[in-house]
């Protein structure tokens, strides 16, 4: 008897040890099991969200979420999804061991401007044209 509750102690004390790492301790790529379309997260944000474009669905800088870049009202920015698609994180990811800001390094990188993409038919051009770095300053005359 005391056997049979010693194995019964120790599975049930095992059990969340190993099922609760899953892939991870495996060494697994969790998005091979989970994933997120864009139309599946555009359908999951629309509800907090209204008129939501999902730009982009990737694996998330945290284990467990999609990071998914989204344009609302003109701005973008990321958003984060549990694997579950039951939880949303509107907010800051800080890299602890790094002491950086991983959202904000996002945001930037997705608000970035290619500035060869800027017409220049009517500009105002000032010193070398083929200078290594170019400045463009916007202006309003009125």
């Amino acid at each position: 008897m005391r056997k049979i509750q010693f194995l019964l102690c120790m599975a049930v004390l095992l059990l969340p040890v190993s099922y609760s790492y899953g892939f991870s301790s495996k060494g697994e790529d969790c998005s091979k099991c989970h994933t997120l379309s864009k139309d599946e997260a555009t359908t999951i944000l629309n509800d907090f969200i209204p008129n939501v474009k999902v730009l982009e669905v990737t694996t998330g800088p945290v284990q467990g979420l999609w990071e998914v870049d989204i344009e609302s009202g003109g701005k973008k920015g990321p958003v984060y999804l549990g694997f579950s698609k039951k939880h949303l994180i509107a907010g800051q990811i800080f890299s602890l061991k790094d002491k950086k800001n991983l959202t904000q390094e996002r945001l930037i990188e997705i608000n970035k401007v290619d500035v060869s993409q800027i017409p220049l038919d009517d500009a105002l051009v000032m010193g070398d044209k083929g200078a290594k770095y170019k400045i463009v300053v916007f202006d309003d005359p009125e």
